[in-house]
Order: structure tokens, then C-alpha cells, then sequence
């Protein structure tokens, strides 16, 4: 259940693919590239959407250091450094598409909270969609269940958004014999330029029709 806040948050949802999202303004035009989300400009998919699985690339990697554990994901390059050593959060002046994390152990669990979100990028569809305020605090749980795989936890809190937090979870399973490939998508990302171009010969078709029609 959502506050009146979160409903006009979910409301404003674009995406250039998923047009089977209820409820939601996904059909728009394209006026520029703010039009397109974070993830169609190979920007980020936000902390929560990037573990969750998508069509390809989905490997991820954590590394466990001395006062941090780093967590990688194939898709775009994520990587997150987060400090297991007790230290404070950033400055709440400072704002970042992934937030600020910080690590702790509660037992076995890895438990891992992450604030300061700028908000530009949403929660689920490659963070295209289910927007969140900047106040939103992700927690966190990795659990190890058995040698080849972890449970994965997170809590949406954001009282802004949502009546009351939620929680996701999936099991991460370990495939030694995966490799993770280069994620090189600014490279290749002629979506921008493709589909803002089509939407400029769509007007000019479109003033060409009412022209040639008086």
C-alpha cells in the first residue's frame, strides 16, 4: 500500500520497454535524453534492482576484505565498497544513485544499510519503475544457507512511499565455472540516439500529414 506521495511517484514511471506496467505513464514521448531512465543511458540500475534477475549478465561478486566487502555486479559494473568498520554515513548534503552503505555482521548475516539516495532511479525493472523518495533506507541481509548458496534479503523502508516496509528475498547460487564478462554498453548504446531521432521524424511526419491535409 502506497501514500498519496508514492502513488504520484508511481504514476510518473517511465520505461522505453516495459509497456505492460499497470496503473502506470510509461507511453511518453521523448523529448530529450531525460526521457530515458539511468539504465537506457548505461548509468546504474540502483542498488536493489541490480541484484535482482534480469534477461543476461546477471553474474555478481563479493569480496570480503579486511574492514570491507565489495560487491560487483556484471550488469553495467556496479560495484559497491562497503565498510564493515563502524564508520558513520556520508554527509546527508551528498546524494548518489546507489546510496551510502555501511556494513555490519549480526552473527552469520551480513547485514547491510544503505541511505543517502538521490532518488533517480527506481526499485524494480532495471530501475525503471517503483520510484522511491530520497529518504528511502535498503536494508540488507546476505546469509549463508549451505556451500553453494546465500540468501538475499532487502527491506524497503520509506514512509514517504509506502505505508508500511516490505521485504524481497532469492536465493544467490554459486556457479564457479560462471565468468564474468565486460559490460560495455556506452560502447554500443545507439538506443539513445535511435530513438530520440525516430521521435523527431515522427513530428516532422506528423506536421507533414496536417500540412498536406488543409
Amino acid at each position: 500500500a502506497m501514500t498519496e506521495e508514492g502513488k504520484k511517484l508511481f504514476a510518473k514511471a517511465k520505461s522505453t520497454y516495459y509497456y505492460d506496467f499497470p496503473d502506470a505513464v510509461v507511453a511518453h514521448p521523448f523529448e530529450s535524453f531525460t526521457d530515458l531512465g539511468p539504465y537506457d543511458r548505461c548509468i546504474t540500475r540502483g542498488v536493489l534492482a541490480s541484484m535482482l534477475p534480469t534477461a543476461y549478465n546477471m553474474g555478481t561478486q563479493i569480496f570480503q576484505f579486511p574492514g570491507h566487502v565489495v560487491i560487483q555486479n556484471e550488469m553495467i559494473n556496479e560495484v559497491r565498497v562497503i565498510p564493515t568498520d563502524g564508520r558513520p554515513h556520508i554527509s546527508g548534503t551528498i546524494r548518489q544513485y546507489m546510496g551510502d552503505s555501511r556494513g555490519r555482521w549480526d552473527g552469520d548475516t551480513l547485514v547491510i544499510e544503505t541511505t543517502n539516495f538521490n532518488a533517480k532511479v527506481g526499485l524494480t525493472r532495471n530501475g525503471n519503475t517503483l520510484l522511491h523518495s530520497p529518504d528511502m533506507r535498503l536494508t540488507e541481509r546476505l546469509t549463508r544457507v549451505d556451500a553453494d548458496t546465500l540468501r538475499y534479503e532487502a527491506t524497503v523502508d520509506d514512509p514517504k512511499t509506502w505505508l508500511r516496509s516490505w521485504t524481497v528475498s532469492l536465493p544467490l547460487t554459486q556457479h564457479p565455472e560462471y565468468q564474468m564478462f565486460e559490460y560495455a554498453c556506452h560502447e554500443g548504446n545507439y538506443a539513445v540516439r535511435n530513438i530520440l531521432s525516430a521521435e523527431r521524424a515522427a513530428e516532422k511526419a506528423k506536421t507533414a500529414a496536417g500540412t498536406s491535409s488543409r
